[in-house]
Order: structure tokens, then sequence, then C-alpha cells
């Protein structure tokens, strides 16, 4: 498991309701987030590249992601300073990977 629910869980006080409403937020919009980073990447356009990656941090970051954040970050800030693009390309797999793998974890352990 990738992602952990401390701040979650910290942040709703018990409250199993905002658990899974946080959770179902990550699922309905990081995957199109990721796509929107994906094609941005593609395209080469370095102010969508940060855009993206730094709508993405925050919501990995929620998700107790630590490793996965870092690259959102790197991602963004590379995004930022319009750094090689092919940098930018060697990071995002990493990146596509984890957000991947929790939103498979996350449907299969809370049945989303």
């Amino acid at each position: 498991m990738i992602y952990n629910l401390d701040k979650i869980n910290e942040m709703a006080e018990g409250d199993q309701d905002f658990v899974i409403s946080v959770i179902s937020v990550f699922l309905d919009e990081v995957p199109a987030d990721l796509a929107s980073l994906e094609n941005a990447i593609e395209a080469e356009d370095y102010e969508n590249i940060y855009k993206m990656a730094h709508k993405i941090k925050p919501n990995v970051d929620l998700l107790g992601m630590e490793q996965t954040r870092a690259t959102a970050l790197e991602i963004e800030t590379m995004g930022k300073t319009e750094a090689s693009m092919d940098e930018i390309k060697g990071h995002f797999p990493l990146l596509k990977t984890d957000v991947h793998q929790v939103i498979s974890e996350l449907r299969k352990d809370f049945d989303l």
C-alpha cells in the first residue's frame, strides 16, 4: 500500500463519510488531472505541465504519498523553470504508475 490515510483521518475526526468523500473526490479528479498533465507533456506545454503537477501535488499529499508528492513537485518545478523536456518525460512514468496503483488500491479497499 503506497497511500496512508493518517492526514485524512486526522481531519475527519472519526467521520467515515468525510473520509469516503475525500477519497471519492481523489478518484474523480486525479485521473483527469493526470491525463491533462500527460497531454501537456506530449505538447511540451510548460505552463500546463506546471499547473497540472501543482494541482495533483496536494491530492497525493493528502493521501500520505510522500514519494509521489516529491515527484509531482519535481515535475511542477521543471514545468515552471522550463527544464529539459526529456527530464520531465523521465519523471512522469513514476508519477503515473504511483497514481494508477493508488487509484486501483482505493477502489478495491473502499469498494468504490
